[in-house]
């Protein structure tokens, strides 16, 4: 690991002008938690001149809920989202998104705005020599994309994402002369990629303030389920989050999210027009979970993850009714 600058910012503007001021030979990023980026420091995929720290900032940090929805501070830790009762009741399916990230040390330290920042966990992505070619082969595929997977096999490697993309949050970017955009998570995700420094919509100079979420309205219910080959902590297979809007026994919206098994969280669209206008039971969440996975293009050693989603599709809409 090479020497770098610190520099705590004393606010979101000084931070802003300080990321603006990064180049090529002279590169500068931010730090919240610091988990990914020290990963990524000691793997040598990173290599900055300046580290601003946006922990000094404590704004940062401040978390609201009310009738107009959840706004969470890029610094509010995966553990507070986790352990907030307000957040547990009205969006619940982040709140087990949360809880099931890493192990309870990391959620104690990693930020919101860190988590849907980090990199990709692909081994290939990870190693410093896959690098310093055009494109890696990933051979060793058992836990890579089984959608979308012709341009890059790497998944997102954000669990809160998922759910966070079911109830149509959206981050909000701020620069050095105080404007700031709103951006749908949906659309800020980009498929991981090893010839970007990044793999979000996040410019130099901006600095991610916070993450909204749109309120909950009457009707709504909610899940999340991830998969792991171990009970105990281990990077997902695939995780699903579904949000329903029901009107009496009757489902009036659907929004079904898949992580882990393309390169950014995935709707799957055709299941969500399946469930609308109709009852759930378990003949219809199994069709519903067959719609999701008809599209898959598995490769040639991780075709087991699509059985694997289908069933977690189906317990999820299940769970949600």
């Amino acid at each position: 690991m090479q020497s770098f600058e610190w520099v705590d910012a004393k606010s979101v503007a000084e931070a802003a002008s300080l990321l603006a001021a990064t180049s090529a030979q002279a590169p500068v990023v931010a730090k919240a938690g610091g988990l990914d980026l020290l990963d990524l420091m000691k793997e040598r995929i990173v290599r900055p001149s300046r580290v601003v720290n946006l922990k000094s900032i404590s704004s940062l940090g401040e978390r609201t809920l009310d009738n107009s929805g959840l706004r969470l501070g890029t610094l509010v830790t995966l553990a507070q989202i986790e352990r907030d009762a307000g957040i547990r009741s009205h969006y619940r399916a982040l709140a087990e998104a949360a809880s099931h990230a890493a192990t309870p040390q990391v959620r104690n330290a990693a930020t919101i705005g860190g988590n849907l920042l980090q990199r990709s966990r692909c081994w290939y992505f990870r190693n410093e020599h896959f690098h310093q070619v055009a494109e890696a082969d990933h051979s060793e595929h058992q836990y890579h994309a089984i959608f979308d997977n012709s341009e890059t096999v790497m998944v997102h490697a954000s669990t809160p994402a998922t759910a966070l993309v079911a109830y149509d949050a959206s981050v909000h970017l701020t620069r050095s002369d105080g404007s700031s955009q709103s951006v749908l998570l949906s659309e800020f995700l980009l498929p991981p990629s090893m010839q970007r420094d990044r793999d979000t919509a996040i410019a130099d100079g901006e600095v991610l303030t916070h993450v909204s979420v749109p309120a909950i309205t009457a009707g709504t219910r909610c899940a999340y389920f991830k998969q792991t080959e171990r009970d105990s902590y281990d990077w997902p297979i695939c995780d699903v989050a579904v949000v329903l809007q029901m009107s009496g026994d009757t489902i009036a919206a659907a929004k079904i999210v898949l992580g882990w098994v393309a390169p950014t969280p995935r709707r799957a669209l055709a299941s969500e027009e399946l469930l609308v206008g109709r009852r759930v039971d378990e003949s219809l969440a199994s069709a519903a979970a067959a719609a999701a996975v008809r599209s898959a293009t598995p490769l040639a050693k991780n075709a087991y993850k699509v059985d694997v989603l289908a069933a977690v599709i189906k317990r999820t809409i299940l769970t949600a009714r």
